[in-house]
């Protein structure tokens, strides 16, 4: 059994300069934990960058082979935390056991897939080979590859405290890339947070890595976030989150007198479009799914349904219908954080008081403070396209009902949408064979497009792509998730007549790895 110190790991020890605190609390019960932790001050976050600084000059120069050994360690001591992880993540929150052992188990999963990648790579090098006697002038020999960005910060999710958190995605995406991190973790689940930092010491340890490749610092106040991601020697950023956090880090980002890419994951509504035929012959298994999907984790996942996009024809009323008992039994949830509870239920109530918005259904409203009811609201097309506001996210279990007149009205609000995660065209095969133009607007505004299948649930392989443009995330052009993950923390480098004797081990004229060669 771990002790939980409440302290920051900052170069292989856990340290702390500073004597405010703050407690983690469970949402179920609204109390606070017995866990007390310290809050980063200047000295602490100073010491973690310097350490990951210090590491990077030997971590960069790490093999691809012991970094895959390194990722495989980590993944095996997370999952010899066992009850004790599963438990405190529980407490702090309110997730059921399945749901964290799950996410234990994609955890591991993306540490293992990453160490694959990186013993067998997916991408290729280029190499043109030189042609001395070319006229007028010689080609001299040049290869391209990758090289690391250097130290990166990375910002622990609320709503996935171990898949998009300490070893999370991006953490593992970085480690995998040959860059140190530090992570701020999210105090809303600081001793899971801990733990895990626990399980990467270990195994920095038993597989030899500089001790300054991974630090983490405990904070509630956005100072701390503010002076990691302008220090001069963090090369880049990873955060999910919110809109509003994620713009204001963006931001300083973008500010410093030498930019950093800031690799944000910020919100979207992933809108569901369903077509007539589809629409006519199954209302009611339309609707349950719809629901299901809506109300998985409370609404708390990045991929959550929170537009349905319909057009007013056969079987639109028992799609309704049956939308609304589902919603009006739906048990009560809890929400993360009382926070997260409290921003829901402004703009639930903000979307209730809109003239141009019915209501078609509410489930119970619960008594403690972070439950939240389920709600389904309904608007037409032209009052959705009149008011921008209504295609913001609602980070909780809310879905609003777009009904649309005709085919126009419904590619008029595909053409309208900001950037998105995910969307999802429900038709037969006659709907979107016939559906052309609408598949190819809501193409431009997504980074994934599903047919026939709710948006809820990332699967973490080589062909995702987890982004998409603005706001969903702030480099549409790269994925948090699968294995083109690690590129957001590479870029590239074109060697020229460099020796054979010191060209990177990739780049040698006998690797065995995948090659274009002119």
């Amino acid at each position: 059994m771990i002790n939980i110190t409440g302290q920051h790991l900052i170069n292989g020890q856990w340290l702390n300069n500073g004597q405010s605190t703050f407690a983690s609390a469970n949402p179920t019960t609204g109390q606070s934990n017995s866990w007390n932790f310290f809050e980063a001050n200047i000295s602490d976050t100073e010491l973690a960058i310097k350490a990951a600084n210090t590491a990077f000059k030997k971590y960069r120069r790490v093999s691809a082979l012991d970094r895959a050994n390194f990722l495989d360690a980590i993944a095996h001591e997370i999952e010899a935390l066992g009850d004790q992880l599963v438990e405190a993540a529980m407490n702090e929150t309110a997730l059921p056991q399945a749901r964290i052992q799950g996410e234990r188990g994609r955890t591991c999963g993306q540490l293992r897939a990453f160490a694959a990648n990186l013993r067998t790579p997916i991408s290729p090098v280029f190499i043109d080979h030189a042609q001395p006697e070319r006229q007028p002038l010689p080609k001299g020999d040049s290869r391209l590859t990758q090289i690391p960005l250097g130290p990166v910060v990375v910002f622990g999710a609320s709503n996935f405290p171990l898949a998009f958190s300490t070893a999370g995605g991006d953490t593992a995406s970085a480690l995998a890339a040959g860059c140190p991190v530090i992570v701020k973790g999210h105090p809303a689940h600081p001793a899971t947070t801990e733990l895990v930092c626990h399980a990467i010491t270990r195994a920095i340890e038993s597989t030899k890595m500089p001790t300054g490749v991974f630090s983490m610092v405990q904070s509630s106040t956005p100072a701390i976030s503010a002076l990691l991601v302008e220090a001069s020697d963090v090369k880049a950023v990873g955060f999910t989150g919110s809109q509003r956090v994620g713009d204001i880090l963006n931001k300083l980002t973008q500010a410093r007198p030498t930019p950093i890419p800031f690799f944000g994951e910020l919100g979207s509504t992933n809108p569901q479009f369903i077509l007539n035929e589809i629409l006519a012959n199954q209302p009611q298994d339309l609707a349950n799914t719809q629901v299901g999907s809506m109300l998985m984790g409370h609404g708390q996942f990045c991929t959550s349904p929170g537009l349905v996009i319909v057009e007013e024809g056969k079987g639109f009323e028992q799609f309704i219908a049956t939308l609304t008992t589902a919603v009006e039994a739906a048990v009560v949830g809890t929400m993360l954080t009382k926070g997260i509870a409290q921003a829901y239920l402004t703009q639930l109530d903000q979307l209730i008081s809109n003239d141009q918005l019915t209501l078609l259904g509410q489930g119970n409203n619960g008594e403690g403070q972070c439950q939240t009811p389920a709600a389904l609201l309904r608007v037409d097309a032209k009052s959705f396209l009149a008011d921008n506001t209504l295609s913001h996210e609602i980070f909780g279990p809310c879905a609003l009902i777009v009904c649309c007149k005709n085919q126009e009205e419904m590619s008029d609000i595909a053409q309208s949408l900001t950037g998105q995660l995910t969307a999802s065209i429900h038709g037969s095969e006659s709907d979107i064979n016939s559906s052309d133009d609408l598949i190819s607007d809501v193409m431009q505004h997504v980074g994934r497009l599903m047919f026939n299948q709710m948006p809820t649930g990332v699967e973490v392989c080589h062909s995702m792509q987890h982004g998409g443009p603005y706001p969903a995330s702030t480099a549409p052009q790269t994925t948090s998730v699968g294995s083109l993950a690690m590129n957001r923390f590479t870029r590239p480098i074109c060697l020229q007549n460099m020796p054979q004797s010191i060209l990177p081990a990739e780049l040698k004229d006998d690797a065995d790895v995948l090659k274009i060669i002119v």
